[in-house]
């Protein structure tokens, strides 16, 4: 704690004002010091940064769902948000690099793109339907056309 003193002359003032700035400036150089002992482990500061970049407002996605995801896409200076709706066919790794495979009839076509959740690039992400389906990847759906390609409604979730 520190003891407040009553100071009549100016003069006095000026000085205890540098010895306080010395005095802060000398615990700075204390506690820089010992911030440069103390190595920040290269491991922490790849899972910090990590996190900085993760999306705290993803909604909860599962295999079979039916969903609409905004990519931006830039066309010269003009920046778009264009949708891209399908069935979440594949789920793929965890964290960052956590991405999902969204199938759609295009044209007669079956299209197919990989997106990552936590991609700048993917400007939102909205469940339409909940499938229900009772494998961990529907690649089989590859393989059916028109009306053999529609998954099960399911609504406890």
């Amino acid at each position: 704690m520190t003891k407040e003193t009553k100071i009549s002359n100016p003069e006095e003032i000026s000085e205890s004002k540098e010895v306080t700035s010395e005095s802060s400036q000398t615990k700075e150089l204390e506690t820089s010091n010992t911030k440069s002992v103390q190595q920040i482990n290269s491991y922490d500061l790849v899972t910090d940064f990590e996190d900085s970049q993760l999306k705290k407002e993803l909604p909860e996605i599962y295999v079979g769902d039916t969903v609409k995801v905004g990519v931006k896409i830039t066309e010269g200076n003009k920046e778009r948000v264009q949708p891209y709706e399908g069935v979440v066919i594949a789920k793929r790794h965890g964290g960052l690099n956590q991405t999902i495979t969204v199938r759609r009839i295009f044209q007669g076509i079956g299209v197919e793109r990989i997106f990552m959740l936590h991609s700048p690039q993917v400007a939102s992400l909205k469940v339409e339907r909940r499938g229900k389906v009772r494998r961990a990847k529907l690649f089989y759906l590859r393989d059916r056309v028109g009306k053999a390609t529609r998954v099960k409604q399911r609504f406890d979730r």
